[in-house]
């Protein structure tokens, strides 16, 4: 799929799912709360935590019970902790591609300052990064149209992409703005799996990719 960038376009990411696999993080995650809880045996323990997650139980209630430690601290661990992640491959050369054509890049993402952070700086991404929305500085969450027209007020360019992967909250308040955008298609990992429900016209993105191996920048 041929993308179109030059000084007057901005192509605007989604994280968590559009450039890696939040799963990752979560097991990323995962173990560094074993190890802390369980330091001998924290891969029993981790094991015992990814299945109560894919069992739908909750696992810091249940965490909290074991080891007597208040759940608040094992949330603490998960949203601080620096993760172990990367990014989908074809990324970097995506990125560093639209930067030769001069064009900008942004990230829309809903979560908290530390962890979004943490997140972009492990993935390595943040030396390509011209702004960066997040839904806890910014006071609301996507589909407020807010969180996109903060990207405008910075760019101030006339041609905009949005790539996403949540059709329930993602591409909505984009395409009222008039931006183009493009899903990346769930490789079977992704969190929130439900896009079914929202195969209306006013949650689709204008196409589809699987892998950024198969996006050109002209």
């Amino acid at each position: 799929m041929d993308i179109k960038v030059d000084s007057n376009s901005a192509i605007v990411f989604d994280l968590d799912d559009t450039l890696y696999n939040e799963v990752e993080f979560l097991k990323s995650a995962f173990q560094d709360i074993a190890i802390n809880v369980d330091e001998q045996n924290w891969s029993k323990t981790y094991s015992m935590m990814f299945s109560l997650y894919r069992s739908k139980k909750n696992v810091f209630d249940i965490l909290s019970k074991e080891f007597k430690i208040p759940k608040e601290d094992l949330i603490k661990i998960y949203r601080n902790h620096i993760p172990n992640i990367k990014v989908f491959p074809g990324v970097f050369d995506f990125l560093n591609n639209i930067k030769i054509k001069n064009g900008y890049i942004g990230i829309v993402t809903d979560g908290r300052k530390i962890t979004q952070t943490n997140k972009i700086n492990s993935l390595g991404i943040e030396k390509f990064v011209d702004t960066l929305v997040i839904s806890e500085v910014i006071g609301s969450e996507k589909p407020n149209i807010n969180n996109f027209e903060a990207i405008q007020n910075t760019f101030n360019v006339d041609n905009y992409l949005y790539i996403a992967d949540n059709f329930k909250k993602d591409f909505i308040s984009p395409k009222l703005l008039g931006w183009k955008t493009l899903a990346l298609i769930d490789n079977g990992l992704n969190i929130h799996h439900n896009s079914y429900k929202y195969f209306k016209k006013q949650y689709l993105p204008d196409n589809y990719f699987m892998s950024y191996k198969n996006l050109k920048v002209l």
